[in-house]
């Protein structure tokens, strides 16, 4: 009888333990990280924004949110190459997905216009 017990347990221990899971992060981060760390080890970045550009498309394709900070390292990443237009636009969905960070990213594009004039 204890045998048959044990066993009636660990099937129902293997069935539940099949069902669970994972819980879905409330970002995805799709190599940002690697790249960041990239960034200060002073590799390309044009090789930088191809890579974060193709993993926010993955995150926009699986309906995720990038993390906080991805558009505004991306943005980063523009003024190094100097296309301020893309900066701003980085900057400002920054502002816009994280409110958060609003004073910090008007901060750095007004830090830019200044620089600009």
């Amino acid at each position: 009888m204890t045998k048959k017990i044990v066993i009636t347990l660990a099937a129902a221990s293997v069935l539940l333990s099949g069902c669970h899971t994972q819980p879905k992060t409330l970002y995805q981060w799709e190599g940002y990280q690697p790249q960041v760390y990239q960034y200060f080890k002073g590799e390309s970045p044009e090789q930088q924004i191809a890579i974060l550009e193709k993993g926010l498309e993955i995150i926009k394709a699986k309906g995720n949110m990038p993390p906080p900070g991805y558009h505004a390292h991306l943005g980063l990443l523009y003024s190094g190459i100097g296309k301020q237009d893309q900066v701003i636009q980085e900057f400002q969905t920054e502002k816009t997905l994280f409110p958060e960070s609003s004073a910090y990213m008007d901060f750095l594009l007004n830090k830019m216009k200044k620089s600009e004039q």
